[in-house]
């Protein structure tokens, strides 16, 4: 009997810590669910962006420093708090996530994930997804640069890095980007990440990888369709059914 395809559809923003810990939780809950439980699933995933920043919340700027921004956005305590939570995980996983470098809005790594996506599915977008927040929140790299988003396709094998910033320049896939993020602000989301699974259930925040395990086993465990094969809409698609949150 064919694997239940399960879709996973992540809303993130590659400026958030969170968003990228919870890409890390997912994937390994994913591989976990393969390699180890061999759980009767195969695993459909998609990018959906997600902006937590404007210009003005970079007080005009194009670019900020991100230990200034997060302590004129969220105060300094509340950011030594988080950078300890931050730090804890990190060390716990060997992953270095780090809050130094520059802060810049992230449409053009969203329009560089999306193009992944449309040409070669989660094959190529999810090692986009995971150059630009490795870029980002471990070697402090400026996500808002062309060459480095340049050299994270090419690496990606989406396209060569002189493609990539041309692409980058022009204003391709800029109003499907825009359209998203209001999108997903319309159907209630104002936190990132998260995670909606066949279109139907939304975990929220960044979650543990043993709570997408318990899940997935959960999935495996109702069986398939009659058909074999369980497959959802995009939640951004207009045949989305109902979205609630899993506790």
């Amino acid at each position: 009997m064919a694997d239940r395809v399960v879709k996973l559809t992540v809303v993130n923003d590659f400026v958030c810590a969170n968003c990228c810990i919870g890409q890390h939780e997912l994937l390994d809950a994913i591989l976990f669910c393969k390699d180890t439980l061999n759980l009767p699933l195969s695993f459909e995933l998609e990018h959906m962006p997600f902006r937590l920043i404007n210009d003005k919340s970079l007080d005009g700027a194009d670019k900020l420093d991100k230990v200034t921004f997060y302590e004129r956005r969220f105060g300094k305590e509340n950011f030594a708090t988080f950078t300890t939570a931050v730090s804890k995980w990190a060390n716990e996983k060997g992953i270095p996530i780090s809050m130094r470098g520059i802060m810049s809005q992230s449409t053009l790594a969203h329009r560089l994930a999306l193009k992944a996506g449309k040409v070669g599915g989660q094959k190529l977008q999810i090692p986009v997804l995971c150059g630009v927040f490795k870029a980002n929140l471990e070697d402090g790299k400026d996500i808002g640069d062309l060459d480095v988003l340049g050299e994270i396709a090419e690496d990606a094998g989406l396209m060569s890095k002189d493609e990539a910033i041309r692409f980058l320049e022009s204003d391709e896939l800029e109003k499907e980007v825009d359209e998203i993020c209001d999108k997903a602000r319309n159907l209630g989301i104002t936190g990132v990440p998260m995670t909606i699974i066949d279109g139907r259930w939304a975990v929220s925040g960044g979650q543990s990888s043993d709570v997408y395990v318990q899940i997935f086993k959960k999935l495996a465990s109702a069986g398939v369709s009659p058909s074999g094969v369980y497959s959802a809409p995009s939640p951004f698609s207009e045949t989305v059914v109902e979205t609630r949150i899993c506790a």
